[in-house]
């Protein structure tokens, strides 16, 4: 399934996106005692475990579901609002290389802050006096149900499903200071661009073999796959579990394969303008702006 949150008519919704439709789960969050249209509307759904992803399933089998054309609504991050995004830095090997580091022993964690996050087809407005904006294609892993101390063996059962994220950085507070405020920089407003919904676990029972491709104006400058991880998705689960509860809702980005703008020869830096698209396998396409 595809789980997104979406604007219509004014009114911000949950729903699922079936072809080229969405279809309102606003009765199955209702029949689950959520507020459909509040703010926490993915984030009840989520919590709701397999229950609500059972009752999802049921409703989309019901021929008189109540669905509206993709077009006529505006897409949301399907969480707007996560409790918390983990982000790993260097997490791919071709990437650690061209920073000129070695593989990491353990995995490097970063936070991106929750307000940093927008949506499809948003604008990530340069801030005054950033000039080396940067790009990383990063998949994202929302996490369905509480985990704390779980194994690698079992940490996608953790998992309620996939999205793409570009974890926009400015570049000068985290390689040109001392020392690096590497969250400061990966945490401005809108440097969080989500989407364009969240794929459910089942439909992507292998998150290690995943291509991921980012283009900035048509120009192809990322083209990696989930299985170059240094720490796949379930090790990242039991090693951040160990130390901090994850949460439904919450947000692991992964990290990014080679070709990011800092370490391109010359650097390659986003600018107003600039059209961004990610795309990675069994989940779509996500289209940001720069400002």
């Amino acid at each position: 399934m595809k789980l997104a949150s979406y604007e219509h008519r004014g009114q911000v919704f949950v729903g699922a996106v079936v072809g080229e439709r969405v279809v309102d789960l606003s009765s199955v969050a209702l029949a689950l005692g959520h507020d459909a249209i509040s703010r926490d509307r993915m984030l009840s759904l989520l919590a709701g475990g397999d229950a609500a992803m059972e009752a999802v399933r049921k409703h989309l089998a019901q021929p008189s579901r109540h669905a509206i054309a993709l077009n006529d609504v505006r897409l949301l991050a399907p969480i707007p609002r996560p409790g918390k995004v983990v982000a790993i830095g260097r997490n791919y090997a071709d990437h650690a290389a061209e920073t000129g580091v070695k593989p990491f022993e353990n995995p490097r964690i970063i936070a991106k802050l929750p307000s940093s996050v927008i949506g499809p087809g948003a604008v990530v407005r340069r801030p005054v006096g950033v000039t080396k904006l940067d790009y990383e294609v990063e998949l994202g892993v929302v996490i369905g149900r509480r985990a704390k101390l779980v194994s690698r063996a079992n940490a996608l059962e953790y998992v309620a499903g996939y999205t793409i994220l570009d974890d926009v950085s400015a570049r000068e507070f985290q390689l040109d200071v001392s020392p690096a405020q590497t969250t400061f920089a990966k945490s401005m407003d809108d440097f969080c661009p989500l989407g364009p919904w969240i794929v459910t676990g089942d439909e992507i029972p292998d998150p290690q073999s995943l291509a991921l491709k980012l283009w900035v104006n048509g120009e192809l400058l990322q083209d990696g796959n989930t299985h170059d991880m240094i720490f796949g998705v379930a090790q990242l689960i039991e090693y951040i579990s160990r130390y901090m509860t994850l949460e439904p809702g919450d947000v692991i980005a992964t990290g990014t394969p080679a070709g990011v703008g800092a370490f391109r020869k010359p650097p390659r830096w986003l600018q107003p303008g600039d059209k961004v698209e990610l795309e990675i396998t069994g989940i779509g396409r996500l289209l940001h702006w720069i400002g």
